[in-house]
């Protein structure tokens, strides 16, 4: 579901629900949306509750991830991209700012054991990106050096990050432009 499309169906505004969320989010002392969701400093369900006072009025949904993954499918072609990256013998991990009670609606999007090498969630290493630190354990995982690493990510602000903590950066706009990168950048990683 969009973020459009979520508004719409509980009668807000984007301007409204946005501003609500950057009020619960200044309450937790960032201004990044939902790092007091996805480190954990705060529940979904208590969230939501703090976002519907700063609406004046209750938000319709008991999840906002139920309603953010419903109808919500994979990218199945950027899913066997990655597939094609591991038949070549290159590590495939997953970093995300992840909120705990999300985490069961996109494991069941992929074979997360078959597609990942490591998995690196927000919530359970309680750091996020883009803070260099997550992308230090990420490698450090993996047992490869920053520079051996790519963030492949939709956001331009986490790619900074990557960058800043060593790593190459991808900014994902599409699959085709995105896997073309990371093609190139495959043959030119040290090993």
């Amino acid at each position: 579901m969009s973020l459009a499309k979520f508004c719409a169906d509980n009668g807000l505004t984007q301007q409204e629900f946005m501003g609500a969320v950057r009020t619960v989010s200044a309450q937790f002392g960032t201004s990044d949306l939902l790092e007091p969701l996805d480190t954990p400093m705060i529940d979904e369900p208590a969230w939501l509750q703090l976002v519907s006072e700063a609406l004046g009025r209750p938000v319709g949904v008991r999840s906002f991830g139920e309603a953010w993954f419903e109808g919500r499918p994979a990218n199945h072609e950027w899913v066997e991209t990655l597939h094609a990256v591991r038949r070549r013998g290159v590590g495939v991990s997953l970093m995300s700012n992840m909120v705990p009670s999300w985490d069961e609606r996109w494991r069941r999007m992929v074979d997360v054991d078959e597609l990942f090498d490591h998995v690196v969630l927000s919530f359970e290493v309680g750091c996020r990106k883009p803070g260099v630190e997550i992308f230090e354990l990420a490698a450090s995982r993996a047992g490869v050096r920053p520079e051996a690493c790519v963030l492949i990510d939709d956001t331009e602000k986490n790619c900074a990050g990557a960058q800043a903590a060593g790593w190459h950066a991808i900014h994902f706009v599409d699959v085709r432009s995105a896997a073309e990168q990371l093609s190139q950048l495959i043959g030119e990683q040290p090993k």
